[in-house]
């Protein structure tokens, strides 16, 4: 959807002062599948990123080669390969002095979870100890899988959707199997309050769908709600409950039968024409063509890799490195 993914070549939104780059997903068009994989010289420079920056996207890092370091929040990792790093929404990393980086990455956004979204509890985990060290079994098992993605994604044959979510799934159950992923801890207050809200987002039949109810049926008031959730992901609730709503409202358009006017109230809006406008400028289409196209539609033919959304004034693709704004904070890392 628009707040996480964009098409190709969309400038970078500007970050306010103090604040970090936000990146989204760069995809051929609107509402194709919001999901890629590749090497780090497919996905291209934006993989080995050299200043602090964020995603509206989940991004599942595989190290198999280079030397340098990973900046992940506000921790340091060497590389001595092979390893694997699972980066959350929100989250704040960059590389320092890598070379002959070698391996793949996988980028997705939350729509791609929608047939199993009990991963997003499980990428959360791994996104606390995100630095994974792989031993030779491990290694192997999970390159042959990686390697499953990136032929499928690539081949775009009859049923690549189904397929490479299915492949997904196993990979991030396999990660979460790993000894070195913490269980869940109870969080500080804050953090307890971003995690309530992201589990209420994430299920619509609670019929929330604008902040103030969050903020009521979690017991905080608006402004608490806002700065918790900012604070856990760089990103404001009422940005989140615009994209559960669309999300929602895709889910229906897709796999329902219920008209227009009834999706529209069972995502919070009495007027089924606010509704259309309001889904046209989440994901780029209109209710009526997106059921008609489906949820997603054949990537095209070429070297239609999805990549990181640029920087506005970063040249395509020829420049080595890309670095911040003039006068962007980077924060203290």
């Amino acid at each position: 959807m628009r707040g996480t993914t964009v098409l190709p070549g969309t400038p970078c939104q500007t970050p306010r002062v103090g604040e970090l780059p936000m990146h989204r997903l760069e995809v051929p068009m609107p509402n194709a599948l919001p999901f890629a994989i590749g090497t780090f010289e497919a996905i291209g420079p934006m993989s080995r990123a050299n200043f602090p920056h964020r995603h509206t996207f989940h991004e599942i890092v595989y190290v198999t080669g280079g030397t340098g370091t990973h900046v992940v929040d506000l921790a340091r990792w060497e590389l001595s390969p092979p390893h694997l790093c699972v980066i959350a929404p929100g989250q704040v990393h960059h590389w320092v002095d890598t070379r002959d980086l070698e391996g793949f990455v996988v980028l997705f956004t939350d729509d791609f979870l929608i047939d199993h979204p009990a991963d997003r509890d499980l990428l959360r985990r791994l996104s606390e100890r995100p630095w994974l060290t792989l031993d030779d079994a491990t290694h192997a098992s999970l390159s042959g899988l990686i390697a499953e993605l990136d032929v499928e994604y690539r081949a775009r044959e009859v049923g690549v959707e189904s397929v490479l979510r299915s492949l997904l799934h196993v990979l991030i159950v396999r990660a979460a199997r790993l000894p070195e992923t913490p269980a869940a801890a109870p969080p500080a207050r804050t953090g307890a309050v971003a995690e309530e809200f992201a589990r209420l987002a994430g299920r619509p039949d609670v019929d929330l769908w604008s902040v103030r109810a969050y903020a009521e049926r979690i017991g905080v008031t608006p402004g608490y709600l806002t700065e918790a959730v900012k604070a856990a992901t760089g990103r404001t609730p009422s940005e989140l409950v615009r994209e559960a709503r669309a999300s929602e409202a895709k889910r229906l358009l897709a796999r329902t039968d219920l008209t227009v006017r009834q999706i529209a109230a069972r995502v919070g809006f009495a007027d089924p024409a606010y509704f259309c406008r309001f889904f046209r400028r989440e994901t780029g289409v209109s209710p009526g063509d997106f059921r008609r196209t489906g949820d997603i539609r054949r990537l095209p033919q070429g070297d239609g890799v999805h990549s990181y959304d640029r920087p506005r004034d970063t040249p395509r693709p020829t420049a080595p490195v890309h670095r911040p704004r003039q006068g962007v904070s980077i924060g203290s890392l």
